[in-house]
């Protein structure tokens, strides 16, 4: 198990930057816990939907979007798009270092400045990694541990009964919708309900992560490294199907269970156990109808906590809260890299020796970091609001790739190896979500 804990490490890490840290505690602190129950329900569907991603993958060494041209052309450059444009919005750096204003003091002025400095330093780790998947995960290893570590005092020192009372009875509040949407508007609710776990194209990169980490088919296949200190290889990253035999099937089954233990452990365990418990934090905190906006209501938290425990215990919510959104950062950048960057090298550049995945994957996280950068200087930077925006396009894109994957995996993938039973029934559902 140990060798193959990573892909889904990451994406909690993508996770909990959205609807774990941000979106979600800040709906806590207008309407409570009442849509807790919401949540477990995001989570369970997400970890479905990241399944039957990784099973294209683990069957045939490719990426999900990959197969989706198989279905149809025109997929690759529409997911490109649907990739680009509700994750270019920087509002999870500009959220960190909004975070790391509350504890260090600086003023508002200074916060897009810094934000384009770390959106810089981050592309540089990237360029500069020899194998760009090891020096993330690493990093994101690191990172969701100090999470942890602060996720378990909290449980334990910081919640207390009332607030494991109030958790519990928002599990059976199922109607209180109505009155939520009325308070926090519909297009913060879905964007939520979409980041209620990672959310949109994060999701889709899980098949990436996957291949380069080497399981199943995915150990066939180049893997991207730096156009500086790696050696890149310039064949497009397409994959081939298994002979069906008794061993093969066997070895089949046996990738099968170490994917579906090692995402149900990590993103789904631990994501929605992170993401109760920052709501409740919330709860526990600043209670119910706070009169703040954009991060106002994190800064209100971190000052309670420093109230009730101590300032250093405010100034530690504040700094996880930067760790929590810059390793968000790091996921996006990433992701936005690889799925553009194998769209692109298994369509329009597959026969081109020049440009290697590798560097396609280069170029496309240094466009987005100067988009973004020229996003923060035009004066957008609410962090709310960006999040928002990405989360409500993102709702959109995982409806249209959750139909899709029920054609790939049926119509596409062999019988004894696709997706059948129990399971369809679930992605159907997640369309209707």
């Amino acid at each position: 198990m140990k060798k193959v804990i990573g892909p889904s490490v990451l994406l909690l890490a993508g996770a909990l930057g959205s609807g774990e840290f941000v979106l979600w505690p800040y709906i806590t602190s207008q309407v409570g816990l009442t849509l807790v129950w919401l949540t477990l329900l995001g989570v369970l569907t997400q970890y479905f939907l990241n399944m039957e991603i990784e099973r294209y993958t683990l069957a045939t060494g490719e990426t999900a979007v990959t197969g989706f041209t198989r279905l149809w052309k025109p997929w690759g450059m529409l997911f490109i798009v649907m990739t680009i444009v509700p994750w270019a919005w920087p509002g999870w750096a500009t959220g960190g270092t909004t975070t790391l204003s509350f504890a260090l003091g600086f003023s508002a002025d200074a916060i897009p400045y810094i934000t384009i400095v770390v959106l810089i330093l981050i592309g540089a780790v990237l360029t500069l990694s020899p194998v760009v998947y090891k020096t993330v995960e690493k990093i994101q290893f690191f990172m969701v541990t100090l999470i942890a570590l602060f996720v378990a005092y909290a449980a334990f020192f910081l919640l207390g009964g009332e607030g494991y009372a109030a958790l519990g009875r928002g599990f059976v509040e199922v109607n209180k919708i109505p009155d939520s949407v009325g308070a926090i508007g519909a297009a913060t609710l879905l964007g939520a309900i979409a980041f209620a776990g990672a959310g949109g194209a994060l999701n889709l990169v899980q098949s990436n992560w996957v291949r380069d980490k080497g399981l199943g088919m995915g150990a066939r296949l180049p893997k991207i490294v730096s156009p500086i200190t790696g050696e890149e290889v310039a064949a497009p990253t397409t994959g081939y199907f298994f002979r069906r035999d008794e061993e093969n099937m066997r070895r089949w089954n046996a990738w099968w269970k170490v994917a579906d233990r090692e995402q149900f452990t990590t993103f789904f365990m631990i994501g929605a156990i992170t993401l109760f418990l920052f709501m409740t934090l919330t709860f526990v905190t600043v209670g119910t109808g706070v009169a703040a906006e954009s991060f106002d209501f994190i800064e209100v938290q971190g000052e309670a906590l420093g109230d009730a425990r101590g300032a250093w215990l405010g100034t530690t919510f504040w700094l996880i809260g930067t760790v929590v959104l810059f390793s968000t950062n790091l996921a996006v950048l990433d992701m936005v890299g690889r799925i553009t960057a194998d769209v692109l090298k298994t369509g329009a550049l597959k026969n081109s020796t020049t440009w290697t995945e590798s560097k396609i994957y280069f170029v496309t996280v240094w466009l987005e970091i100067t988009f973004g950068s020229i996003i923060l200087l035009s004066g957008v930077t609410q962090p709310i609001v960006l999040l928002v925006i990405a989360s409500a396009l993102n709702g959109l894109v995982m409806f249209v790739y959750s139909c899709l994957l029920i054609q790939l995996n049926r119509g596409m993938l062999p019988r004894e190896i696709g997706l059948k039973g129990g399971r369809l029934v679930v992605i159907g559902w997640a369309v209707l979500f």
